[in-house]
């Protein structure tokens, strides 16, 4: 049974996993939301879904006014499968369209506008319903969801970053460079540690997990450990 506290708690409970990509924090989160049986939220693959719609229409990104009107009527849901999530955008299946290096970056970009980011803030509250809520993302913690129950951050090497994300690559035969893969990577580590509203870095109370040299199960392991620490199962 689960147990998100006391029963005059006005809120859900939360649990927030931040840090940059290629991390692992989309695939802990999942595991840890499907082992919880709560909800699940990508927060990046909101901003993946809006520069979708920037490049599948040509908008020009840096029309801030009009994407902050897409933004504040994006209708994304997640659905939950075994191993994976599908994301879904006006109904529509995008989980394989939104994963493109090109609309990753496109995201980044446009991520650093604080009008943007505010025009989707209401949206992410929305996924905290009960039993509880996994929110998976870069200022879940910090931003988004500052009173959640659990903060978790993780990190891991640039090089092993790109290493995960080319063999990603590779199993779905698509053709990429490591070196071109680990250059994206600081670019966008730098555009979402410097920008000035929301910055990528963990909370004051967030727990630090270096994944560079462990496995998924490690880490799940780990943050299962976490979860009954704070009472939350």
């Amino acid at each position: 049974m689960i147990n998100t506290g006391s029963e005059a708690q006005s809120k859900p409970a939360v649990i927030t996993i931040d840090g940059p990509s290629g991390t692992g924090k989309g695939t802990i989160a999942r595991a840890i939301s499907n082992w919880l049986g709560w909800h699940f939220l990508d927060s990046g693959a909101l901003y993946r879904v809006l520069g979708l719609v920037a490049t599948r229409d040509r908008l020009d990104i840096s029309d801030e006014d009009y994407l902050v009107s897409v933004a504040s009527n994006l209708d994304v849901s997640f659905v939950g499968m075994e191993d994976r999530t599908k994301v879904y955008h006006n109904g529509l299946d995008c989980t394989l369209a939104i994963r493109t290096e090109e609309c990753g970056i496109v995201a980044s970009r446009i991520a650093v506008s604080p009008a943007i980011r505010k025009a989707l803030l209401s949206k992410q509250h929305a996924f905290r319903l009960n039993p509880g809520l996994v929110a998976d993302g870069r200022d879940m913690g910090t931003v988004v969801f500052p009173d959640a129950n659990l903060q978790i951050f993780m990190t891991a090497s640039v090089e092993e970053r790109a290493r995960r994300r080319y063999n990603q690559l590779k199993e779905k035969e698509i053709c990429a460079s490591l070196a071109d893969l680990s250059r994206d990577i600081k670019e966008r580590d730098e555009r979402d540690v410097t920008r000035q509203q929301s910055p990528l870095k963990p909370s004051q109370t967030a727990v630090i997990l270096d994944t560079t040299v462990m496995s998924i199960e490690e880490v799940t392991d780990k943050v299962k450990i976490l979860v009954r620490k704070h009472g939350l199962i």
